[in-house]
C-alpha cells in the first residue's frame, strides 16, 4: 500500500514537474509582454496623450465653437454645480473662467478614456518622433544639434556619468551599419587556464599591438552564466581556439542554463541515436 502511494506521488510530481516545463516558458513570456506593455503604455504613451489633450484643450480656446460641439461648455445649471462644489455662492461668477478650463479638461479626459483605442495614438506619436529625430541626425544641421545638446548633458557633473554609461550600452546594441559588430561565430577557447574549456564570441580582431606580441590573434566574449552580457573580453591566438558548429542563440541558451541546454547535435551520443532511428526507419521500410 505504500509502494503504491510513493508510486502515485512520483507520478504527479513527474507530471506536474512536465507540465510546468511546459506551461512555464508560454506564461513568463506572455507576463514579460504584458508587463512591457504596461511601462511602454504609463512612461511614453501616457504622456504623449495628456500633451495631446491639452493642445486639444488650447483649440478650445482658440475656436470656442469646437469646445460646443464637443460638449465641454458647460451651461448655467452645471456652472451653479461646479460652484457649489467649490464651496462658492450660486451666483458668485469670479471663479468662472477656471471652473469653465477644469469641466474642459475633465470632459476631454473623460471622452478619450471611453474611446480607448484612441490611447494607442501615443505610442503612434512616439514612434513618429523617434523617426523624425533619426533623420535629422543623418543631416547636417541635425548633427550639430545633437552634439551641442550632447555638451550640454555632458555639463551637468552627475548626468555625465550616467548618460556615458547608457550611450555606450545603446551603442552596442544599436551599432550602425558604419561600424558594424562581427558576434555571428561561437567559439570555445581555454579560459581561464589550459584544459578548461568556455564558449564565447569572437568580437573582431586583436588590438594591432597585442598582435605584433603575440602573432594572428582574435578577440572573445566569454559570456557568465546566468547573465551572458556580463563576462570577459580576451585575445587568444586564433590558432587556440575552435569554431563551434551552433548559432548565437543557443550558445547563450547554453550560457544562460549554466550548460543544461545544449543543442541536439551538441549531446553526448546523440550521433548514435540518430544512426538507429535511421536503421530502425530502414527496417519498417523492408517490412
Amino acid at each position: 500500500m505504500a509502494a503504491r502511494k510513493n508510486s502515485s506521488r512520483g507520478h504527479f510530481k513527474r507530471f506536474f514537474l512536465r507540465g510546468l516545463a511546459v506551461v512555464l516558458p508560454s506564461a513568463l513570456t506572455l507576463w514579460i509582454l504584458v508587463k512591457a506593455y504596461q511601462w511602454i503604455s504609463q512612461a511614453v504613451a501616457q504622456p504623449i496623450n495628456q500633451g495631446i489633450q491639452y493642445c486639444i484643450g488650447q483649440l478650445m480656446v482658440v475656436w470656442p465653437g469646437l469646445a460646443e460641439f464637443g460638449g465641454a461648455v458647460p451651461n448655467e445649471s452645471q456652472l451653479q454645480q461646479l460652484r457649489q462644489s467649490e464651496g462658492l455662492a450660486p451666483d458668485a461668477t469670479s471663479m468662472d473662467a477656471s471652473l469653465i478650463v477644469g469641466y474642459r479638461t475633465e470632459t476631454i479626459a473623460s471622452w478619450w478614456n471611453d474611446h480607448w483605442y484612441i490611447q494607442i495614438i501615443g505610442l503612434i506619436v512616439a514612434i513618429i518622433a523617434v523617426y523624425i529625430a533619426g533623420r535629422l541626425v543623418g543631416g547636417f544641421v541635425g548633427r550639430m544639434l545633437y552634439r551641442y545638446l550632447e555638451r550640454m548633458i555632458k555639463a551637468i557633473p552627475v548626468v555625465e556619468k550616467i548618460y556615458g554609461y547608457v550611450k555606450q550600452i545603446v551603442d552596442f546594441l544599436f551599432n550602425n551599419q558604419d561600424k558594424p559588430i562581427t558576434f555571428n561565430r561561437v567559439v570555445a577557447a581555454e579560459y581561464p587556464r589550459r584544459g578548461i574549456w568556455s564558449v564565447g564570441f569572437q568580437t573582431g580582431e586583436s588590438m594591432r599591438s597585442i598582435s605584433r606580441k603575440s602573432g594572428d590573434s582574435v578577440t572573445v566574449f566569454i559570456p557568465s552564466s546566468p547573465t551572458p552580457f556580463t563576462g570577459y573580453t580576451v585575445t587568444i591566438p586564433k590558432d587556440d581556439i575552435i569554431e563551434l558548429p551552433i548559432t548565437v542563440e543557443e550558445a547563450i541558451g547554453f550560457a544562460v542554463s549554466g550548460g543544461v541546454l545544449k543543442p541536439p547535435h551538441q549531446i553526448q551520443g546523440s550521433e548514435n541515436r540518430i544512426a538507429e532511428s535511421d536503421g530502425d526507419g530502414d527496417e519498417d521500410k523492408d517490412h
